[in-house]
C-alpha cells in the first residue's frame, strides 16, 4: 500500500505525468490512496474573498469563515479536479472529503481555531473503493467528534492517520521543497535517509513549514508505516523516483 500526499504541480497535472506514475504502479499490483492539500488554491479564493489568515507554526489558523473557504475549495475543486486528472489518464479515482464521508475523526486543537488533531480514522468506505480498484482522493477535512461545522487537517497528518490502518504501508509526502533539511534554507544539508529515532531528537531544531513534516512523518511512523519518503512535489521526476524507492528524504521505522 502507497499513501500519497499529493501537492505542488501534482495538483494541476494537466499533462498527465503524476497520473501516469501512479498508473504503472498500479499495474503493478500496489494499491495506492491519495491525500490531497490545496494550499495555494486556497489562499487565492481566501484573497477573492479579502479575508486574511495567519500561520502559528506552520499550520493555518482557522476561523469559522475560514474553514468553509478551505472546505470547499478542497472538497469541491481540488479533489475533484485530482480525480478527473487520474480519470483522463486511465485511473479510476474518485474524490471524496474525510469529514463527508465519516473518514476521519478529530478533535479540536487549542488555539488554533478549526483545525483538528486525528483522533481516529474509519477507512470502511476507501476499502470499498480500493475493493473496486479505484483510488481513493480524499481532502484533508474531519468530522468534529465534538459537533460543529467540521475541522481542518493538516494534509501531510491526515496521511499519517491514515496510513496507520494500513500496516507496512508507504507513505510518500510531496512538499514544495526536496526533503528535510538539517538547517533549511542551506541545500546542502539535505538529510537523505534517517530513522524516526534519530528525527525525533532533532524535531526541536526544525521550525515553520517543516514541523507539520516532521510530524506527520513521526506520526506515520508510529501508527505502522514502514517508511515516510519526502519529496519535492514540483519535480515529476522526484515521483516517479520515489514510487521506485528513491530520492527526497527517506524516514525509517
Amino acid at each position: 500500500m502507497i499513501i500519497i500526499k499529493f501537492g505542488g504541480h501534482a495538483m494541476n497535472d494537466t499533462q498527465g505525468i503524476f497520473a501516469a506514475a501512479i498508473k504503472s504502479v498500479l499495474l503493478k499490483g500496489e494499491q495506492v490512496i491519495v491525500v490531497h492539500g490545496g494550499g495555494p488554491q486556497i489562499n487565492a479564493e481566501l484573497k477573492n474573498r479579502n479575508i486574511e489568515s495567519i500561520f502559528v507554526n506552520g499550520y493555518r489558523f482557522t476561523t469559522d469563515e475560514i474553514f468553509e473557504v478551505v472546505d470547499e475549495v478542497l472538497s469541491k475543486v481540488v479533489g475533484p479536479e485530482v480525480a478527473n486528472n487520474l480519470l483522463l489518464a486511465g485511473v479510476k479515482a474518485q474524490a471524496m472529503s474525510g469529514k463527508q464521508s465519516e473518514v476521519i475523526f478529530a478533535e479540536g486543537i487549542d488555539g488554533l481555531g478549526k483545525v483538528g488533531r486525528v483522533l481516529r480514522v474509519d477507512v470502511s468506505k476507501i476499502d470499498q473503493l480500493l475493493f473496486q480498484k479505484i483510488v481513493p482522493v480524499i481532502a484533508p477535512i474531519a468530522v468534529d467528534v465534538a459537533g460543529g461545522i467540521g475541522l481542518n487537517i493538516n494534509a501531510d497528518l491526515a496521511a499519517a492517520a491514515i496510513s496507520g490502518a494500513y500496516p507496512n504501508s508507504t507513505v510518500i509526502i510531496m512538499t514544495d521543497v526536496a526533503g528535510i533539511y538539517q538547517n533549511w534554507p542551506d541545500k546542502s544539508s539535505l538529510i537523505e535517509k534517517i530513522s524516526a529515532h534519530e528525527l525525533a531528537e532533532l524535531k526541536l531544531t526544525f521550525a515553520d513549514g517543516m514541523l507539520p513534516k516532521v510530524d506527520a512523518t513521526l506520526e506515520a511512523i508510529a501508527a505502522g508505516a514502514n517508511s515516510v519518503r519526502i519529496i519535492d512535489g514540483t519535480d515529476e521526476t522526484s515521483f516517479a523516483a520515489a514510487l521506485d524507492g528513491s530520492g527526497g528524504t527517506l524516514v525509517y521505522a
